[in-house]
């Protein structure tokens, strides 16, 4: 469908990007990638005293956005989407020194979210550190025969960002005892005991962890207050 007055959609200034040849009507020039019709007619950019814009494709909104507010002239450029049946925006045409004005901007506020996002891992980071410093403190405090590096590293196991793990839970971040301790039996389970070679050897689960529930205990109560005491 070629673009025609009645047809051609109400958007403010449009530029049409043809799906057949088209040839500007007062210079002649084709076939045209855009044109602009006036009174029906098709004109070149040139033509159309458009040629000095440079076209922006869609796909950034901030880009747009900013090349359109900053240039003194645009326009939007369009193409018939015969399977719809409707005009489909394509893109704008700005000033080139409206562009480069909103690229600098874009690129600008990447930059500032760098720093934010850099920033905000950096306190993410911090706050990691204490709270496995705290569980930390909770497993020795919950259980003092179990060592100190051992607690350590069960807590950084356990409080891993972005694991799904017991110390992500809302209890976990409670230091709740029960958390806690919840953390402390699965890491007895998988490194005191023979659990994940009796999976290894096709051993059902829950078989798996019946067959090693009293060495978890045992350890658990090695590391208990009263053992340690």
């Amino acid at each position: 469908m070629a673009p025609t007055a009645t047809s051609q959609p109400r958007s403010g200034l449009l530029a049409f990007q043809p799906i057949r040849r088209r040839h500007c009507a007062r210079c002649r020039r084709g076939p045209l990638s855009l044109l602009v019709l006036e009174e029906g007619t098709p004109r070149c950019l040139d033509c159309a005293d458009l040629g000095h814009l440079v076209f922006l494709p869609r796909g950034d909104t901030a880009l747009t956005r900013r090349s359109r507010e900053a240039s003194g002239l645009s326009a939007v450029v369009v193409r018939f989407d015969r399977r719809r049946g409707r005009y489909e925006r394509q893109g704008v045409l700005v000033e080139e020194a409206a562009l480069a004005l909103a690229e600098e901007r874009c690129l600008a506020d990447a930059e500032a979210r760098r720093r934010r996002r850099a920033r905000d891992a950096r306190r993410r980071a911090a706050e990691d550190v204490r709270f496995t410093e705290a569980f930390a403190k909770e497993i020795q405090r919950l259980f003092p025969g179990c060592p100190a590096g051992r607690a350590e590293a069960i807590a950084a196991h356990a409080s891993a960002r972005g694991s799904g793990r017991v110390g992500r839970t809302a209890a976990g971040r409670a230091l709740s005892p029960e958390a806690v301790t919840a953390a402390v039996r699965a890491a007895v389970r998988h490194t005191e005991t023979p659990y994940d070679e009796l999976l290894m050897n096709g051993v059902p689960r829950p078989e798996a962890r019946r067959r090693i529930a009293e060495g978890v205990e045992r350890v658990l109560r090695e590391w208990s207050p009263e053992e340690a005491a």
